[in-house]
């Protein structure tokens, strides 16, 4: 059973008085007045008046009729940098101008009607300029979002941490208003231990984008199913020797961390990784045996082989692609990675791989010319408390593997 509760509330209609209609009827036209100068671009607005002054000035001298086309510069200004309704506040404005003077100083009525008609489409034409610059940056816009959309979905964001692994990325396209490119990465957790991919696919545009998705998804289904770190990319050797031309290729550097204090890595033709130890030392982690680049190991009969480097507390390894070592400044002067690692080199990857993405950018002025990726990955040392629990996300040994070539870093 519901109860009445009283409120203390007046159930007598309220006339509204006459002054607050009239106030809000006043706040609605401030309001108004407000969304039309917000919408009316300055700059033209400025040029109308400036053209405006000239033209009161030299009518006073009987040539002012020489001057009053250039009102017209206004709504085409406008154009560029304002939608519709800017347009026409603008074109309105010239118009109303051009009326204003012409009449005062008493233009001849033929050459007043021409000018005034030169203006209204100008005008007219501005309109539908803006709209359909509206329409292609909408439409930009609508491509932006589903390029950021493809971004995720094909190089995922790495996590600041990745198993027993510090981790960070910076990657950056060449082109201007592309987030995607050719060069491909990525960090997962599987089965067998962390494993990781960075890679470059020979070109650019969207058949690199498709060949970089396809490399991605054969690694990541790979790097579940294959506790061999040769087996995973022998997987993606035969996937691209059926979709790639004959002259199309990638080169890839996998790594993976199947046994604490050792990374094995296996190079196709990439550049070769930094390794830094807990000490600051940076070495080069040349392949003893030079592979070829994934695609072509059918023209050369070679077949990669798998190193393993110590890898402990501390220690560091930084890939990357040719897109920073090869980058250029005005002197046509390549980017130094190691001087610059060396500089930069710190505790929190996140904080290193971005310097040395500020200072690749700094150093070209501003703009790279191909695609740039850089991904860091630290062995942070171990608690005493975290190595008596030992975690589950931690590779342990998973069965016997028969280490095919082995060399050690110092």
């Amino acid at each position: 059973m519901s109860q009445a509760r009283d409120h203390g509330v007046d159930d007598r209609p309220v006339r509204p008085s006459g002054n607050r209609v009239a106030g809000a009827g006043a706040s609605a036209r401030r309001r108004a007045v407000a969304r039309l100068a917000a919408g009316t671009p300055v700059l033209p607005v400025l040029v109308v008046l400036v053209v405006a002054l000239a033209v009161s000035v030299d009518l006073a001298g009987g040539a002012g009729m020489i001057w009053l086309p250039l009102l017209a510069a206004g709504p085409a200004l406008a154009a560029t940098t304002s939608g519709p309704r800017g347009v026409l506040c603008v074109g309105f404005l010239a118009v109303a101008l051009g009326v204003t003077l012409g009449v005062r100083d008493g233009a001849p009525g033929r050459e007043l009607t021409a000018v005034l008609s030169a203006l209204v489409a100008v005008t007219l034409a501005s309109v539908l300029a803006s709209a359909l610059r509206g329409r292609r940056e909408r439409v930009l816009a609508a491509v932006r979002s589903v390029a950021e959309t493809a971004q995720h979905a094909l190089l995922k964001p790495v996590p600041s941490t990745v198993g027993p692994f510090q981790a960070a990325v910076r990657y950056s396209a060449a082109a201007a208003e592309a987030r995607i490119g050719g060069d491909l990465y990525a960090l997962i957790p599987t089965p067998h231990g962390v494993r990781l991919i960075v890679g470059d696919v020979r070109g650019k545009g969207l058949p690199a984008v498709g060949t970089a998705a396809l490399v991605l998804g054969v690694f990541r289904e790979a790097a579940h199913d294959e506790a061999d770190l040769l087996a995973v990319v022998d997987r993606i050797e035969r996937s691209l020797a059926r979709n790639l031309g004959h002259d199309d290729f990638v080169t890839a550097v996998v790594a993976g961390y199947r046994r604490a204090g050792q990374l094995e890595v296996v190079n196709c033709g990439h550049a070769p990784p930094l390794l830094v130890s807990d000490s600051g030392s940076i070495t080069t982690v040349e392949p003893a045996h030079p592979a070829p680049p994934l695609g072509l190991r059918a023209l050369t009969g070679h077949t990669p082989g798998l190193q393993t480097l110590p890898f402990d507390d501390g220690d560091q390894l930084l890939l990357y692609t040719d897109g920073v070592t090869e980058a250029r400044d005005g002197d046509r002067a390549f980017y130094p990675l190691a001087e610059g690692l060396r500089r930069h080199v710190s505790h929190e990857p996140a904080h290193t791989v971005g310097a040395l993405h500020d200072e690749l950018l700094a150093h070209v002025g501003g703009r790279l010319h191909d695609d740039a990726a850089l991904l860091l990955i630290r062995k942070p040392a171990v608690r005493p408390a975290e190595a008596q629990a030992p975690r589950a996300s931690d590779p342990g040994p998973v069965g016997a593997a028969t280490v095919r070539e082995e060399r050690c870093c110092s």
